[in-house]
This record gives C-alpha cells, structure tokens and sequence, in this order.
C-alpha cells in the first residue's frame, strides 16, 4: 500500500452537524447555525375564504358562526349575509320600510275614501234582505211624517208588528190600505161589525179580531185628537218638541225596545182611549215616523236624514225670523204713534 492511499484512508470525511434528541422526542436542533430569516419584502399570502354557496354542505352545518341566532337560511349566498350583518350593525341595506296599515282600528273597518261596494246600511238589513224591505229602509224608515192619514197607517202597521214582520207587512201594504180604505180615520170610524169581519185575505182575517177591533177604536179617537190640537200630527210631533231625536247608536243591539218618551206617549194615548198602545209600539211608531232617528251611525241613512231634516226645518225658521221682525215692526209703528 502506497503512502498516498494510506493517508486518503487516515483522512476523516468532514461529518455533517450532529443531531440532539430533545426532550420531546425526535426534534433536531442544530446549534453551528442560527435559523434563518425570512425576508420582510415577502409578504404571506392571505388565506382566501371560499362563498358560502361553495362550502360542502356538511362544512356549512359544522361551522358554528359566532353569532348563534343566525339561521342557516343566512348562508344560502355571500350577499344576502352581507345585508344581513349590515343591517344588524344599523348601517342602510338597501330596502326601504314599509309602513304596515292595520285593516281595522277597535275592530270597526277603515273605510276606503272610494267605496265601490253596496252602502254600509243597518245590521238588520242583510243581503239576503227582500227587496221591498231594503228600499223601505233606504226610502221611509226614520223619514219624519207629518200627514195624518201617513201617520195612522204607520201606527196600525206597528200594531201588526206583534203578528207579521216588516216584510210581510210590506207585501200586503195594498191590501192594508185597499181594506182600510188608504187609512182615512173619518171612514174607519164608521166601520159596522159586518164591515170589520169582511177584512180578510185568502180567507183569514187580515189581522187577529182584537187587532182590527183596536183599529177601528182608534180612528175614533184620533178625530178628537184633530179637533183639539187641529191634527193627529201636532200632538204627536209636541211630544218631541216638534224635532226628530237623534240617538246616535253604533251597535244594533244597542236600539233600546222603548224609551222613557215612549212609555209617556202610550199612556197619554190609553188615558185617550186608544188601544194597543203599548210603549214598545209606540217607539216602533215613533221610528218608522222619523220622531226618532235609530238609524246607526255607520249606516249612510243616518247622515241623509240628519240632511233631510236641516232642510226641512230652514223653511220654518226663516218663516219665523220674518214674522218675528214683522211684529217688532208693528211694535214700533205703534210706539211712535202713540
């Protein structure tokens, strides 16, 4: 073996830097050289976060947001949890506020300003009302009266009333007035008993014997009712101050049946001797003859008679203004020639 060979082999390779076990297990430390830096200028890449539309659907349910009370409706697409977070932070999202308008204020309708519908009318009246029956409540019922022959006739009707309805009334209206001969009390009053019991339809009587009995007594004393107070209209009218009263209910089932005024005409008309006069036919009487006005306040007849009534009342108080300046003018002339 030649020197050169001997001295290749009695030359160590430069061995690499030695590995120490650290405690922790199998982590090499290298102490000859410090870790190297890296440099500044290198920036690390931000982690890009995949739209939630994306994300597996297991990842979406295993993801627990921060916020608990987010449904998972919110991640259905990036922007619509967008205008969600913002909208939570009181910034604008883009939508405007609806203003919601309740339909009905202490259970009562709003009323539209144009109602193309049929007019509010009272609560008896129904759709399924007859027609007679509905323009009598739209025409006459609470129109105020003054005619006397009118006005009996209303008072027999509301007599009916304790055997027929409204309706079946109506429908044998030209029967009554043909009967009755158009409710002239002069001709009822002559009524013999042979006369009385010929009132009959299809058979019956018209109304029950002490009915039509009542009739014919109280066409006696209407006429001397007109020779004291000059009509039947007058007296009935004083009882009201010769005004309508006006109730003013809201609710059908506030309509009382009679009132104190009524109970005071029946028995005025009793001490007369008048017949099936009772107070809760008087205040029947007294409605269907405009002395009371019972429409509702949200039926459109109620308004209309109020209107009706301010018309008919301005004749007679300018009637009266100038009578009244009439006789301060005879005073006068009276005054200067004295």
């Amino acid at each position: 073996m030649s020197v050169v060979t001997k001295l290749q082999l009695s030359a160590k390779p430069v061995s690499e830097p030695r590995a120490i076990l650290g405690p922790t297990g199998n982590r090499v430390r290298v102490s000859e050289e410090p870790p190297k830096r890296k440099p500044e200028s290198v920036k690390r890449p931000q982690r890009l976060r995949k739209p939630a539309s994306e994300i597996p659907e297991p990842a979406v349910r295993n993801n627990v947001s921060v916020d608990s009370s987010c449904s998972s409706d919110s991640y259905s697409s990036g922007s619509s949890m967008k205008k969600t977070v913002k909208s939570r932070t009181g910034r604008r999202t883009g939508f405007k506020p609806v203003k919601v308008v309740p339909h009905c204020v202490d259970g009562e309708a709003l009323s539209s300003p144009k109602n193309s519908g049929p007019p509010k009318r009272c609560d008896w009246i129904t759709p399924y009302s007859e027609p007679n029956y509905t323009f009598f409540h739209d025409e006459e019922w609470g129109v105020p009266v003054y005619e006397d022959n009118k006005l009996f006739e209303l008072l027999v009707f509301s007599q009916a009333l304790a055997e027929l309805t409204w309706p079946a009334i109506l429908n044998k209206r030209d029967i009554f007035r043909k009967l009755f001969e158009n409710f002239n009390p002069s001709s009822i009053a002559q009524f013999t008993e042979k006369q009385l019991m010929s009132l009959k339809v299809d058979g019956s009587l018209l109304l029950s014997e002490p009915k039509l009995r009542a009739v014919v007594e109280n066409a006696k004393q209407m006429l001397k009712v007109q020779q004291e107070f000059g009509s039947f209209s007058k007296y009935c009218w004083s009882f009201v101050n010769h005004k309508p009263i006006r109730n003013g209910f809201r609710y059908a089932r506030l309509v009382p049946a009679k009132t104190p005024k009524a109970e005071l005409i029946s028995k005025d008309l009793m001490q007369r001797g008048f017949r099936c006069v009772g107070p809760t036919i008087v205040y029947s009487f007294m409605q269907v003859a405009g002395m009371v006005n019972d429409h509702l306040l949200t039926c459109f007849r109620y308004q209309e008679c109020n209107a009706n009534l301010k018309k008919d009342l301005k004749p007679k108080i300018e009637e009266t203004q100038v009578l009244t300046k009439a006789l301060e003018n005879t005073c006068l002339s009276r005054e200067q020639i004295a």
